[in-house]
């Protein structure tokens, strides 16, 4: 089906060539859809994410599993050359090596890779700066001219959304959804994120494809970045204003399945020290745990990332910021949580534990009760 699609895109390049014309209402339409299957969008994901972080162990092995998932060398080799413009060169030379050394292992293997199709030639005619401009109003919703620097913005219109968009071994979805993929890649680019989640959107992948990505990066251990993504489509998407994905050097964890059930929203543990019981838990927005009690010891909490709350039965709650440090006495009835609008980390062991020390956890903190807090 892929290279059935690949030899339609190129027969169309080709009529237009012939014709002399910029593009077509057809072209269009077929640049907007996203060609990967599924499983395919789960392999190109991750790919372009481990460019973004420059860990070129895991991208060798997403680009071997995307190999044999059906992408083409092409498809492959053509992501990595994009992402210059979003990760710099270097990464992007650096995991095109990458490619090749999994290649040159393939073969020795005898394994099977499809090369796939290269861009179709561009016309004469080809007008980089206008189509890059239709491009780039496309992709942003609107007109978009960076007037406080002219050169990026040419760079932007003619360059990137010209002459590499204008490149049709990727379709403008294709494009996007591995922007998207590489930028949660990246520490302190939100608002980069965030339009390109729009710009994905714009540029025909669907809603169900975007919510995949950080289902892919989280299958394969990149909680951090997953996070990332979901917090950009938090906003980008689902409309809620200022959610905060706390950049932080503390591990997220894996899902925290084991006490999901004394939780309302989805929390992250990471164990720092098996031997102590240090751990770091990470709470999505608006993520909070159930009343609880510690019995025989002492909880200590120590806030690391974010925003949250803490609070005592009968007490006015406790804002959690960076350098918080609550003991939580024994015996006492308590929770603690993020905010509405921000990822919250802490870490937590307990001291003063006797033996037999045990948690008995208690009612949920209701919405009306967590809506009180500002």
């Amino acid at each position: 089906m892929m290279k059935k699609k690949t030899i339609m895109i190129f027969a169309i390049a080709l009529t237009m060539a012939a014709c002399g014309t910029q593009s077509t209402k057809e072209n269009a339409k077929e640049m907007n859809t996203l060609t990967f299957t599924t499983e395919q969008v789960a392999f190109m994901s991750t790919i372009a994410c481990n460019e973004a972080k420059a860990d070129y162990t895991a991208l060798a092995e997403a680009i071997n599993g995307g190999l044999d998932a059906g992408l083409t060398v092409s498809q492959i080799k053509e992501a990595l050359s994009q992402l210059y413009a979003y990760t710099g060169f270097p990464r992007s030379l650096n995991a095109l090596g990458t490619l090749q050394k999994v290649l040159e292992q393939r073969k020795t293997e005898g394994k099977t890779t499809e090369e796939g199709m290269d861009a179709s030639p561009l016309p004469a005619s080809y007008d980089a700066l206008k189509q890059g401009t239709e491009v780039q109003t496309q992709l942003s919703g609107r007109p978009f001219n960076y007037d406080f620097c002219p050169a990026e913005d040419y760079y932007l219109k003619a360059h990137l959304f010209g002459d590499i968009f204008a490149r049709d071994n990727l379709t403008h979805a294709d494009r996007e959804l591995i922007t998207v993929s590489a930028l949660s890649g990246l520490e302190n680019v939100m608002p980069q994120l965030q339009a390109h989640v729009r710009g994905a959107l714009n540029m025909g992948v669907t809603e169900e494809q975007l919510r995949s990505i950080p289902v892919a990066l989280k299958a394969t251990g990149l909680q951090a970045e997953a996070l990332r993504c979901e917090a950009a489509i938090a906003v980008a998407v689902d409309g809620k204003n200022d959610v905060v994905c706390a950049q932080s050097p503390w591990p997220t964890g894996q899902p925290n399945t084991a006490y999901a059930q004394y939780f309302i929203g989805n929390s992250y543990l990471a164990v720092l020290d098996p031997a102590s019981g240090l751990c770091n838990v990470s709470f999505e927005p608006g993520c909070r745990n159930n009343w609880h009690v510690h019995h025989g010891a002492v909880q200590m909490l120590i806030c690391v990332s974010g925003r949250g709350w803490y609070q005592e039965w009968g007490r006015e709650a406790v804002p959690l910021v960076p350098g918080t440090v609550i003991a939580v006495p024994e015996g006492v009835k308590h929770w603690h949580g993020a905010a509405k609008d921000s990822w919250m980390q802490h870490l937590t062991y307990h001291a003063n534990a006797q033996p037999g020390n045990s948690n008995e956890w208690l009612e949920p903190v209701t919405d009306e009760q967590y809506d009180t807090l500002k």
